[in-house]
């Protein structure tokens, strides 16, 4: 990755986001979606809330870098647990 001139926070973070979409593709297939309402005040499918729930994710890391000077692995761990609330009752 060297041609890239990543960090390896970026890496980490694509790798991350390459990884949840290769696991999503398999759930699908080994399990179709079903249309659901939860929270959220739409009908969604399990892509839509993850899609849902990473754009709310960048809006908490971004939230935390203009309100906060705590560390951002903070934020991390705040979205990691909003992401799973969205997956699971969104």
């Amino acid at each position: 990755m060297e041609w890239m001139a990543w960090t390896l926070p970026t890496a980490i973070f694509f790798t991350a986001i390459m990884l949840i979409l290769l696991g999503m593709t398999l759930w699908q297939l080994a399990s179709p979606t079903i249309e659901r309402r939860g929270f959220l005040p739409i009908v969604t499918t399990r892509g839509d809330r993850l899609f849902i729930g990473l754009l709310s994710g960048a809006y908490i890391h971004l939230a935390w870098l203009g309100l906060t000077s705590y560390p951002l692995w903070w934020a991390t761990v705040i979205m990691g647990v909003w992401m799973v609330i969205v997956m699971r009752w969104g």
